[in-house]
């Protein structure tokens, strides 16, 4: 799952119009932003095993701490809270990202093999095994894009250049990693899909420009 964590940030903007779209997907992606961090430290691992599923060939061996369902409630918990005492948000936008940290773990639920554990102290491991099959992943994954990108187009319109521009540039950009993603080869190495976890921050900061260069079309009472 890649473009749809995105698209659920990207449709957010919905409920949360006075939240950026860099604070979105900052919450939308906590879990795999933090993942590759754990993983570089040796408290969380992974191995490449091509043909594993249909659409990754990550074996998540331990990941508790970025990834378990009682983790993420408590990430989505910290980052809420952080959020409301720095920005003076409302406790609706608070909400959304809290709740859009914890939707990491709905949605890979929904893909993953039965690897996705529930807290960092029990051994149950879940998973619904969509990627067991590539055109079903593609499906639904690019038909939560589409939703998510109408969605923030309802929610705000663009002010300048740069906000549409700039939007459907990282819209392209955002479809074009997940085809990469899903039908090229299998990454060379450990150190190869560490790194490129770590540039999706230029993600969050390109949705932060982004959303600067838009303005909010409506706003939903008490958001």
């Amino acid at each position: 799952m890649f473009i749809g964590h995105y698209a659920l940030g990207l449709g957010a903007k919905r409920l949360a119009p006075a939240v950026s779209l860099g604070a979105l997907f900052l919450a939308c992606q906590w879990a795999d932003l933090l993942w590759p961090t754990l993983v570089m430290a040796g408290l969380e691992s992974f191995t490449i095993r091509p043909g594993i599923t249909a659409v990754t060939p990550l074996d998540f061996e331990y990941y508790p701490w970025s990834h378990s369902l009682l983790a993420l409630a408590v990430w989505g918990a910290v980052l809420a809270l952080i959020y409301r005492a720095v920005s003076g948000s409302s406790v609706r936008a608070a909400f959304v990202l809290g709740a859009l940290v914890v939707s990491h773990w709905v949605l890979d639920l929904i893909v993953h093999r039965p690897d996705l554990p529930l807290a960092p102290a029990t051994r149950l491991r879940l998973g619904l095994g969509l990627w067991n099959s590539l055109p079903a992943t593609l499906a639904v994954e690019f038909g939560l894009y589409a939703a998510g990108v109408w969605l923030y187009l309802r929610a705000t319109v663009a002010r300048d250049r740069i906000g549409s521009l700039g939007f459907w540039a990282l819209a392209t950009f955002l479809a074009l990693v997940e085809a990469a993603n899903v039908l090229g080869p299998p990454p060379p190495g450990i150190g190869a899909v560490t790194a490129s976890a770590q540039a999706m921050w230029l993600l969050v900061a390109w949705g932060y420009w982004v959303d600067r260069h838009r303005s909010i079309r409506c706003r939903l009472p008490g958001a």
